[in-house]
């Protein structure tokens, strides 16, 4: 095990002091079109710190199979892939001469995908959700389209910033169609005009009547075989949705706040789909009759706390899906474990591995973990109770790691911790070009400078930060990171949009 050198250091706004601050600036803001960069607090912290990289290749991963629904990996959402990877074979910034650009839109855009001609594909969650198209170069917003909201009273109350149902997650589909679950219980399905220039409205599925008051939709994604799937938090609802006859079928887990299910999940390319509750990790295929059939659960390891850092006393980790019949989560025990299953319908023995990772009593995470053959990364998050745990120099738990699958399949073991650098939320990615972890952090200067952050993915030691701004409005807030092709990196923040790209 090796430790890296350097510094660094996560969950939502209710009762924050700094509100009126982020309250103003989205007021500020003129609407999703407006072109203005976000506000800066002026400081002296350091631009950038560290040494430009050169591409390191990693090589030897196989590659995640193309979902046929989804559009082409590293492109659909926010984890990229069908197996919610997080990893791209695609290069990322390496740091050289970087150029730092940013897009005030007044609400979050935290899951950003791309359409084939390379434009961003966003949902942007909050007082005035909207899905948008945005110029990938300039970040002009092509067009925009709103979705049902929650209203300014159920986005103010406390939590609001930790819900990620509503469009927040969101996909795009092998047509460049967005496939977006909103806040009224729909499917909405959209896809851009001819010219680019606006959204069409292809689909609207009504799943109201098969959900119950306060059972807003999660995620939606659809298996192998085009049945939609879609999730809520509240009950833990798996349901099915038939896109050709509108035959909704469902089950719930949980009641209530138990068995709630708070994150995405990862679709197979046999039909199998992976979700994991605050209790249990469960492999689902559909049945005969279309519906949704637990195929197999198991309870993981939970210490019954509700850490800070996390939306609720379980896992923060979609399923990751990896090469070799494995799908990996984090459990909620102190100190958390990296646990990995085998997938296959019947075995004698369904866990892989249990490893302890980051100290006891200052360890979770709120992120799906990065996945890339046998090799996962996870991040610490512990200590982000909202916006306000990174103000005024804060920030919170340091912690990165890496955990291989060992080569014969029987157990798993940790090939470096990171102990310095810390990332409050952000769904970090892999570029398997350029050998490159990338992540977000926060600096400890009083002005609050937030970092574009690479790390080795060999070694885990940091190799550069740039800044990308200071203040509250470049907090991402549990947005995720994602790498364009051209090579750009963007991440949804409090304030809209931000990129990173080298000269």
């Amino acid at each position: 095990m090796r430790s890296a050198t350097t510094s660094g250091r996560r969950r939502g706004l209710s009762r924050l002091a700094g509100a009126g601050l982020l309250a103003g600036a989205i007021a500020a803001a003129t609407g999703p079109a407006a072109a203005a960069p976000i506000p800066a607090v002026p400081g002296l912290a350091p631009d950038f710190i560290g040494t430009p990289a050169t591409a390191q290749p990693v090589t030897g991963v196989p590659p995640v199979p193309q979902h046929p629904g989804l559009a082409p990996n590293g492109d659909s959402g926010i984890h990229g892939d069908g197996w919610m990877s997080d990893t791209y074979t695609r290069p990322g910034p390496l740091g050289v001469g970087t150029k730092v650009d940013s897009l005030l839109v007044g609400d979050e855009c935290g899951s950003i995908a791309f359409d084939h001609a390379g434009r961003i594909v966003t949902t942007c969650p909050g007082l005035n959700p909207a899905l948008l198209l945005i110029d990938p170069a300039s970040l002009r917003v092509l067009a925009s389209t709103p979705l049902p909201g929650r209203g300014a009273g159920e986005f103010l109350k406390p939590g609001a910033f930790t819900s990620f149902g509503g469009g927040a997650y969101f996909y795009l589909d092998n047509r460049d169609r967005a496939v977006v679950g909103t806040n009224d219980g729909h499917v909405r399905v959209y896809s851009e005009t001819a010219g680019a220039d606006g959204f069409t409205l292809d689909h609207d599925y009504d799943l109201s009547a098969s959900l119950r008051p306060g059972e807003t939709l999660n995620s939606v994604l659809p298996d192998s075989t085009g049945r939609l799937w879609f999730v809520t938090k509240t009950d833990g609802v798996v349901g099915t949705l038939d896109p050709e006859t509108g035959a909704v079928q469902v089950i719930r887990l949980g009641n209530g706040s138990d068995g709630e299910i708070e994150n995405s999940f990862a679709v197979g390319v046999d039909g199998d789909v992976y979700i994991a509750t605050n209790r249990e990790m469960l492999r689902f295929d559909a049945g005969p009759d279309g519906a949704p059939d637990i195929t197999w659960r198991v309870t993981y390891a939970n210490s019954g706390e509700h850490k800070p850092g996390q939306v609720d006393d379980g896992t923060g980790t979609t399923p990751t899906v990896l090469p070799g019949g494995y799908v990996a989560i984090t459990d909620n025990a102190d100190p958390m474990n990296v646990v990995v299953y085998r997938t296959a319908r019947d075995v004698a023995q369904r866990e892989v591995c249990s490893v302890p990772v980051f100290p006891k009593g200052a360890g979770n995470t709120e992120n799906s973990l990065i996945g890339a053959g046998n090799s996962m990364i996870v991040e610490n998050n512990y200590g982000y109770s909202g916006p306000d745990a990174t103000l005024g120099g804060k920030t919170t738990t340091p912690g990165f790691a890496r955990i291989d699958i060992d080569p014969d399949g029987n157990g798993c073991h940790q090939v470096w911790a990171n102990n310095v650098v810390a990332a409050p939320t952000v769904v970090a990615k892999l570029s398997l070009a350029t050998g490159l972890v990338y992540t977000y952090t926060k600096g400890a200067d009083v002005t609050d400078p937030w970092y574009w952050t690479a790390l080795d993915f060999r070694t885990g030691n940091l190799v550069w930060q740039r800044k990308s701004g200071s203040g509250p409005l470049y907090n991402n807030n549990y947005a995720g990171i994602a790498l364009g092709p051209d090579g750009t990196a963007y991440l949804g923040v409090l304030g809209g949009l931000i990129s990173l790209r080298d000269s």
